[in-house]
């Protein structure tokens, strides 16, 4: 990457505006791609509030060259809408690292003019608030295949409150982030926040569901152990009671829910493997009718 890459960020959300905050606060202050045009995003966190400058760009046409490093922070399930920005930010040279949840992020790749797809694993609670700012609840923590493509992002996120680690075995850590997005999918359908999970009758659900997800994993490739499922219900039963998650805010806005890359991936891989899957025979369809009706 040149001494000074040309840095874009697609999806101002609520991850997106983390990483353009700690990119700012480094001096590569990125370009802001979105749908609104926000004059400037503010991210807060434990040492107060860091304002990005914008305004954030709305029309793909504006762009005038390619960019080195594109981070993309949409929801998967805009990724089609974001077309636009790909084509005009990404040629064969540019490194797109997709900030999405689920295992399947390389479906970036029609998109993206030959580009190299990196996907990561994004390890920090940031969430929206009513006033269009974003609460960072942890320190910001990315990881990424141990590949050539992925010291473009080490380089860009040096020096920066956003941790970067490489992994040798990434499709491991990748399928136990996954099983800890998918047993969210609880709160959409209790309509409650991480303290559900003290429940006891809802934590016996949660790890019937996460081993049956951990199955999947392991036929998946992923190297996981027994302790992998209590581990994850132990996190969020020790998380605050009020932590939400993205699916949990799509649902409540009743916007589309990225129910098939967190929850439908099991329930499709296990099918796959010929391994049961009947609390994914259940928790899916009614993620997706909650996502998309009817009724």
């Amino acid at each position: 990457m040149s001494d000074n890459p040309v840095i874009a960020l697609i999806g101002p959300g609520a991850i997106g505006t983390t990483i353009a905050a700690v990119l700012h606060e480094a001096g590569r202050t990125p370009q802001l791609c979105g749908r609104t045009a926000h004059p400037a995003l503010r991210l807060r966190h434990d040492e107060g509030e860091t304002v990005v400058p914008g305004p954030v760009l709305t029309d793909p046409a504006v762009i005038t060259r390619p960019a080195d490093l594109v981070f993309v922070a949409v929801k998967t399930t805009q990724n089609a809408d974001s077309a636009g920005w790909l084509r005009a930010l990404c040629d064969k040279n540019t490194v797109v690292c997709a900030l999405q949840n689920g295992v399947e992020q390389k479906a970036l790749e029609p998109w993206v003019n030959g580009a190299a797809v990196l996907p990561s694993v994004v390890w920090f609670p940031a969430q929206r608030e009513a006033d269009a700012s974003v609460w960072l609840r942890a320190e910001p923590r990315l990881t990424l295949p141990d590949v050539p493509q992925a010291q473009r992002v080490v380089d860009a996120l040096r020096g920066t409150r956003c941790a970067v680690e490489l992994s040798a075995d990434f499709a491991t850590v990748a399928w136990r982030k996954l099983l800890q997005n998918a047993v969210a999918g609880l709160m959409v359908l209790a309509n409650r926040r991480a303290g559900l999970f003290r429940r006891e009758d809802i934590s016996e659900l949660a790890l019937a569901y996460l081993r049956e997800g951990l199955a999947v994993a392991r036929a998946e490739g992923a190297k996981l152990n027994d302790a992998v499922a209590k581990e994850i219900l132990t996190n969020f039963q020790r998380a605050p009671a009020d932590l939400g998650t993205s699916i949990l805010a799509d649902r409540q806005a009743d916007r589309p829910m990225e129910w098939d890359i967190r929850n439908g991936v099991i329930q499709r891989c296990g099918r796959a493997h010929g391994i049961a899957v009947p609390i994914s025979d259940v928790v899916v369809p009614l993620l997706a009718a909650g996502s998309e009706g009817p009724g």
